[in-house]
């Protein structure tokens, strides 16, 4: 029975371990691709008549994009890193997703899609333009940074037990065979293929 339940265990402990890159780095990549689609549509100018450029979710809030990129090489690091540096950088993850989440609410204010438009379109009159809001970008960008936030306070409460990349390559040294007394241990040594003149 024991022996059945050991594999088990370990094969819960691999999936466990790839389970929190697979999540963290899928919110990073969800911030990414959010910033970079266009969050408003059929701007237009008071009259109707010109249509303006419409904003990516990285023009309205440019700090998406960075926090996004960082976190993904949080990710890596937290993997690579132990003990205390590997809290600390889930520290700086899990506030790279906070940062991601507030960039994502401000984004989506319509004063700073306004600001944006009038930036981009001095010649326009801006001030009672209107637009269509994307909402599928804004919730992917918001999910991504819930991720960021959730997997940087996961490797904070729990990273410690969690194993580095180096530790499948780190081994245990083997004990020192004994070293024999007499002559007939020092056959027997032998016999078994131990090296008598080992030192200890």
């Amino acid at each position: 029975m024991a022996t059945r339940m050991a594999p088990q265990r370990d094969s819960g402990r691999r999936r466990g371990r790839w389970t929190w890159p697979a999540v963290t780095a899928a919110g990073c990549l969800l911030v990414l691709l959010a910033a970079g689609r266009a969050w408003v549509t059929n701007a237009r100018d008071p009259g109707g008549l010109a249509e303006m450029a419409s904003p990516t979710g990285g023009d309205l809030s440019p700090v998406l994009t960075p926090l996004a990129l960082a976190g993904l090489a949080g990710v890596v690091a937290v993997l690579a890193a132990k003990g205390l540096g590997r809290r600390l950088i889930g520290a700086l993850l899990a506030l790279c997703g906070l940062a991601a989440g507030l960039g994502t609410w401000t984004a989506t204010d319509d004063a700073g899609v306004r600001t944006w438009l009038r930036e981009h379109h001095v010649l326009a009159g801006t001030a009672s333009a209107t637009w269509d809001t994307v909402a599928l970008w804004p919730v992917l960008a918001g999910l991504g940074a819930a991720l960021m936030l959730a997997g940087g306070v996961a490797a904070v409460a729990w990273g410690g037990r969690w194993a580095g990349m180096s530790d499948r390559y780190e081994r245990t040294p083997a004990p020192a065979a004994p070293r024999p007394a007499d002559d007939r241990a020092l056959w027997d040594a032998l016999d078994r293929g131990d090296d008598p003149t080992a030192s200890r």
